[in-house]
């Protein structure tokens, strides 16, 4: 995991004005990502200007996405960078979604140490 890349991608919501930009921690809940951003725009355009801004940044800095999916609606925008993964959206898709709280659940026959 690389803590400067996720850094740099607050770093981007920040300059954008992210509402509650967020760092979830998942290592041990998944064998895909290590690490969730999860960030609210105000509006589509926000969501796609906070996500745009984030690749861009992340790129300056030498990080390839390896995915964008949801720029064209901008109600949710994911953007993968392997162990890291940025999610971007309007708050009220946020609120429905709840991904803080569905990722805090311990995995069944997994115990919190």
């Amino acid at each position: 995991m690389s803590d400067n890349l996720i850094d740099v991608l607050l770093g981007a919501l920040n300059d954008l004005k992210a509402k509650e930009a967020t760092q979830v921690d998942v290592r041990g809940k998944s064998d895909v990502m290590d690490v969730l951003l999860i960030a609210s725009g105000t509006s589509n355009r926000h969501v796609k200007s906070l996500a745009s801004n984030a690749v861009e940044d992340a790129k300056k800095a030498g990080f390839q996405p390896l995915g964008v999916e949801g720029l064209e609606s901008g109600e949710w925008v994911l953007v993968d960078f392997g162990d890291i993964v940025l999610h971007v959206m309007k708050p009220e898709t946020r609120e429905f979604y709840d991904l803080e709280k569905l990722w805090s659940v311990e995995p069944a026959g997994r115990s919190a140490d």
